[in-house]
């Protein structure tokens, strides 16, 4: 096998990675990020309900935080003022202007392709209007990286920065931060899919099931699957089967409750009876970087004709792949054109 994975290094040779390579987003030299200067945000209106900074508000299981494994967690940001529908309206108004909503009827279903939810089943009503008659709307609406917002920035940066140290023994290198709040009307579901970051996933309001699958199901998820999406943001190979539900972790969540998802980790989520507002403060580390990476070139080798081993079984093959993309120094070159970049504090900094 050694000898094969020679070969295949030896394809990946100096014209291929240069034409290549350059559509990948997140190649890094693994440092640890840096954080610009937050804008300043207007006081009177949030009072005291960011002064939380010398806590965490998000709170684990007592035998610790493993940052591959999906578990139950708690928080206390349930009555905070800013997930208050007053403000969410304020803020689905703004965010709405700029583009950052993703809205789709409640006849989207578990199979429904994720990316093709919106088309298939459009929400005619603005994001504002959805949200003022969410409970009759028949809708689901997400609020996207709500950190654009300056005064949601300064909320996600706050929460993300209380739980930090308490991932940077284990998942160093937290960085391309965000934030994102979807509200739901009684009944419905969001269709099975994966994303790229960690996810810590907290119940505001109402309840909901969500089911979760572990990151290295590749019977949920098969590998080739995950080279896709990683490479090229493609979901069409992550399909739906009834079967899987007896594969997952499932959390029924109340306010005050929640569901830590490492990234790639499947899910998908059934609202109750009720309302339903949730957030996600969501972020990449060194190693998921790195995972996605080695999913992209992996991903490239296939369209070569390869086979490469998954992900995490060769560290021949991997270091191999890193190395490769280390040398040319391509990480300057696809800092400029976006991405997760280890120096990017909150996502869409860099877009």
């Amino acid at each position: 096998m050694s000898l094969a994975l020679r070969i295949i290094l030896t394809r990946c040779g100096k014209k291929f990675w240069a034409a290549k390579i350059g559509r990948m987003q997140h190649l890094t030299t693994f440092t640890e990020c840096t954080m610009p200067g937050d804008s300043k945000v207007d006081a009177a209106v949030i009072s005291d309900a960011l002064q939380t900074r010398s806590q965490s508000q998000i709170t684990f299981q007592s035998d610790g935080f493993d940052p591959w494994r999906v578990q139950p967690i708690k928080h206390r940001l349930s009555d905070h003022p800013l997930l208050q529908m007053p403000q969410l309206l304020a803020l689905a108004d703004r965010l709405d202007v700029m583009g950052s909503i993703r809205t789709h009827s409640n006849d989207a279903a578990a199979g429904t392709p994720f990316n093709d939810a919106t088309r298939l089943y459009p929400n005619t009503r603005s994001a504002a209007q959805t949200l003022a008659e969410i409970n009759d709307a028949k809708a689901f609406l997400s609020l996207l990286n709500v950190q654009i917002d300056p005064l949601y920035r300064e909320f996600v940066g706050t929460i993300l920065d209380g739980v930090r140290p308490l991932l940077e023994p284990c998942d160093p290198g937290m960085c391309y931060r965000g934030g994102w709040i979807f509200v739901s009307s009684p009944h419905t579901v969001t269709p099975f899919h994966f994303d790229k970051e960690h996810n810590f996933l907290l119940q505001i309001r109402g309840k909901k099931r969500v089911y979760v699958w572990d990151a290295n199901d590749t019977v949920v998820a098969n590998e080739l699957a995950r080279d896709r999406f990683h490479h090229c943001h493609e979901r069409k190979l992550l399909v739906w089967n009834e079967a899987f539900r007896e594969r997952a972790q499932v959390f029924d969540l109340r306010p005050g409750e929640g569901a830590y998802m490492p990234s790639t980790s499947p899910h998908m989520v059934e609202n109750g009876d009720q309302t339903s507002v949730t957030m996600s403060f969501t972020y990449y580390t060194d190693s998921t970087r790195r995972n996605a990476l080695l999913h992209k070139a992996h991903a490239m080798l296939r369209e070569m004709g390869f086979v490469p081993p998954p992900v995490g079984t060769s560290s021949f093959l991997d270091d191999g792949l890193l190395l490769l993309a280390q040398a040319r120094r391509l990480w300057r070159r696809l800092a400029r054109r976006g991405g997760e970049s280890g120096t990017t504090a909150y996502a869409e900094d860099d877009r």
